[in-house]
């Protein structure tokens, strides 16, 4: 439906997908009013790119990480606009990137591939402890660890790739773990920032430096932070490490999102992803206005983007947040934020109803949107899709948005103990 409302009076939107999917099934019921549907169910690549070219397509577009690499075939096929093939593999093997990124004097990252327990000895040689282990290819923290022993790290991937389906037998990065530097952005925020850019002819245009809530462990994100809560020169020197990837990586056209890691060395790349992030359009748009999902649209028609007007840092010290509730809507200088309901490890999926109403009290608290759960552990190897709902809500300044995340974070906790001693 964002896709849809940002084409109104664009184009007309023709979506290649796989509508008998369950997770796509009920959502599509209601975007076929309003779009058409094209099945490709059973499909393989060449026989998408074909029923694609017959659809004699103004421009194509993907905001899936899975569908990047379709999505470039399609575009080569019908001689659209779009990532080339070698430059989705770039952007969607996290070794390969790492390798690019290095021979290109943009950032070494000591790294390793892993395929099962008798390559770890070899690979923590390459790469030390404490180190990260993650699938080569994914997304959103899925099956994403930090290992501090060999023992931990032969028993995480074990665990990781075990069972008779071949797919679970995938390659994993082994790379070295970046240390954070809380005094970057201050207390009481993540140690990570990512940048928002649209790209046009090879060159990276910022959106937006956006900032995030701390993690929930290992490595499962909780939300964004509106602007980011650091000073303007960090905020251009993280600009200008994520322009250095991007190009390196041969992006020439799209939307980009670069999580960068602040470390005590200075910013550091975690990964380049040619893709929009997760519920960043919702936060840019409420922010500032601007329209990433149209963006992504007019690149793919290769219509003009508007040059982004990015946020602008607030000073790190600032005066306390007023008691009085929140706009329902954006307001200049204020501060928004999305906050992810990320239950620890190992808790229960439980639906935390009797909390909604608590967290939407909370001043500065505009939704508490919770949809219906179904009882499951919430896995921490699920990544952010774990996740129970979202907060949203903003803050005169980023003191004001630390102290609404400590009381958001401290009911959290308490009801995160109490419902794991609860019946479900």
């Amino acid at each position: 439906m964002r896709i849809l409302a940002a084409a109104r009076g664009l184009c007309r939107v023709v979506l290649l997908c796989e509508p008998r999917h369950p997770r796509l099934a009920d959502g599509l019921r209601s975007v076929g009013k309003h779009a058409e549907i094209v099945d490709i169910t059973g499909l393989d690549d060449e026989a998408v790119c074909r029923l694609a070219a017959g659809l004699s397509p103004a421009g194509v577009v993907t905001f899936s990480e899975s569908r990047l690499r379709l999505t470039a075939l399609v575009a080569e096929a019908c001689r659209l606009p779009f990532h080339s093939p070698d430059t989705v593999d770039a952007l969607t093997d996290k070794f390969r990137q790492r390798r690019i990124l290095a021979d290109r004097g943009v950032q070494y990252t000591r790294c390793a591939l892993v395929r099962d327990p008798d390559g770890i000895a070899d690979a923590l040689g390459l790469v030390g402890l404490p180190a990260v282990l993650k699938p080569r290819f994914g997304a959103g923290s899925v099956d994403t660890c930090l290992v501090r022993s060999p023992d931990e790290c032969r028993s995480r991937l074990a665990e990781f790739t075990e069972g008779p389906d071949p797919a679970a037998r995938r390659d994993f990065v082994l790379e070295e773990y970046l240390p954070g530097d809380p005094g970057q952005a201050g207390p009481g925020v993540g140690d990570y920032v990512s940048v928002e850019s649209v790209v046009v002819d090879g060159e990276p245009r910022t959106v937006a430096v956006t900032g995030k809530p701390p993690l929930v462990p290992p490595f499962r994100e909780t939300g964004h932070i509106l602007p980011a809560p650091v000073t303007p020169a960090l905020e251009a020197d993280i600009v200008r490490l994520e322009k250095q990837a991007v190009r390196a990586l041969g992006v020439r056209h799209g939307v980009t999102h670069t999580e960068i890691k602040l470390t005590p060395a200075g910013p550091r790349i975690i990964e380049v992803n040619g893709r929009l992030g997760g519920h960043i359009a919702e936060i840019v748009q409420r922010s500032l206005g601007y329209d990433l999902v149209a963006a992504a649209l007019r690149l793919a028609l290769g219509l003009p983007v508007a040059d982004p007007e990015p946020a602008q840092s607030q000073p790190a010290q600032s005066q306390p947040a007023p008691s009085e509730p929140a706009p329902s809507g954006p307001r200049p200088g204020r501060v928004a934020f999305q906050y992810m309901l990320v239950p620890p490890p190992d808790s229960v999926r439980t639906g935390p109803w009797s909390l909604v109403e608590e967290l939407a009290g909370i001043p500065g608290v505009d939704l508490v949107d919770v949809p219906a759960t179904d009882g499951r552990p919430a896995d921490w190897r699920a990544g952010t899709a774990g996740a129970l709902g979202v907060v949203y809500g903003s803050a005169p300044d980023h003191a004001g948005l630390r102290d609404v995340l400590r009381q958001l974070q401290d009911r959290l906790d308490v009801f995160w103990r109490t419902s794991a001693s609860e019946p479900v």
